[in-house]
């Protein structure tokens, strides 16, 4: 159903007499940041209450390592601000506008209602981790608050948690805190090249198993003649990734003889790897997201291979695997939830039609307890149903 006509409140006060009124009249909201993630299920509502006006750093305390902003200020306008003093945020956020095709502004709130975690998550956990307090406004119309701007122990519920990765349809976000991290001296990677899947995630969970610090292990297609590479990543003080890189070096001579690359080539190779550059062609071909033990995440790679002709990237030491399929048909939903049915994890599509993600289950189908579970949480927050309805 197409939007015909888009709000842009810049005030709480607003949001809540949109949703209010929305909720007194069962109108629908489609909720929307920056449009980079047209993820889920479609949205079926006449209006779309965008936070793009919501703008603005609330406050940042570089010495106290935290940061506060409205939700609809651009991610690009945070991470700036805190590289001029040499820290960032923990959880590396994806920007799936490459693998999406689209040309939207990354928001803050699309960050945290997606919880969107990149590489460094094996280390340093996802974006729900780092954060510490919200600001929101419910189906009901009401501004809620939980968390607060310093780390402590609480009783009760974890709201901060549980709207991290609700996708807009629990409340609206109207501002974030997150907790810091110091920005890196340097980092340096190691390649490891044309190893199987297996043995890759061999390699990467056993340099996991190091006390060296590795905060990134991705494995990633062979492509245009160029082998498979498999990355580990060390970053720190320069004497301690030197230190490191050598005795992982001597850990993982059993598996094959590896190059070095530093500083620039090892961001800009894990910017590629965070945002899955690697299946980003063919446009037309359908991307999965699967969340698997890492020792599984080969079995179920090359179950995908031969059945449907996957391309396949691992992240997360084998933990996070990004498959293609078909465009054609379910888009591979059959095979991807046969595959994750029988290792037990978690599928979700995240690239696909209109008419695809209205046909099939986008995230992981709930069990019969967990679904009710769910309902009751909706039903708390949003009773009439008005928020992101059917989007997940």
């Amino acid at each position: 159903m197409p939007m015909t006509s888009i709000l842009l409140p810049d005030s709480e006060t607003e949001i809540e007499a949109i949703v209010h009124e929305a909720a007194q009249s069962h109108s629908p909201l489609a909720i929307h940041g920056g449009g980079t993630r047209p993820i889920g299920k479609p949205v079926h509502a006449d209006r779309t209450l965008s936070t793009k006006l919501l703008t603005g750093i609330t406050l940042y305390e570089p010495s106290e390592l935290v940061i506060s902003a409205r939700a609809g200020t651009p991610l690009a306008e945070i991470q700036q601000t805190l590289a001029a003093n040499r820290q960032r945020l923990p959880f590396e956020p994806i920007d799936y506008r490459h693998l999406l095709g689209n040309h939207g502004i990354p928001t803050i709130g699309g960050v945290t209602a997606s919880n969107s975690s990149g590489p460094r998550r094996i280390h340093s956990g996802a974006a729900r981790d780092s954060l510490i307090g919200v600001r929101a406004t419910t189906g009901r119309g009401e501004t809620i608050k939980s968390g607060g701007r310093v780390m402590k122990n609480v009783t009760g519920y974890d709201f901060v948690k549980l709207l991290a990765g609700s996708w807009g349809t629990l409340a609206v976000l109207t501002e974030i805190t997150y907790k810091l991290l110091p920005e890196a001296e340097t980092e340096l990677t190691l390649l490891l090249t044309g190893l199987s899947a297996e043995c890759a995630v061999e390699a990467m969970t056993t340099a996991l198993g190091t006390p060296f610090e590795v905060t990134g292990a991705a494995h990633l297609p062979a492509t245009d003649g160029m082998p498979t590479r498999t990355a580990l990543r060390l970053e720190g003080f320069d004497a301690s990734v030197r230190y490191r890189t050598d005795r992982l070096y001597s850990v993982l001579q059993p598996f094959v003889a590896f190059e070095t690359i530093a500083a620039e080539a090892s961001r800009v190779l894990w910017a590629s790897i965070r945002d899955v550059e690697a299946l980003e062609t063919p446009h037309d071909a359908t991307i999965w997201r699967i969340s698997v033990r890492p020792t599984d995440g080969p079995r179920v790679g090359e179950s995908l291979k031969a059945k449907l002709g996957s391309r396949v990237l691992y992240d997360w030491a084998g933990g996070l695997v990004w498959a293609s399929a078909p465009a054609d048909g379910d888009g591979g939903a059959a095979v991807v939830r046969g595959a994750v049915a029988s290792v037990g994890g978690h599928a979700m599509l995240v690239r696909g039609s209109p008419e695809l993600r209205a046909s099939v289950p986008v995230f992981e189908p709930e069990s019969p307890g967990v679904a009710a579970m769910s309902r009751l949480i909706k039903a708390t927050f949003d009773p009439a149903g008005v928020l992101n309805p059917g989007r997940m």
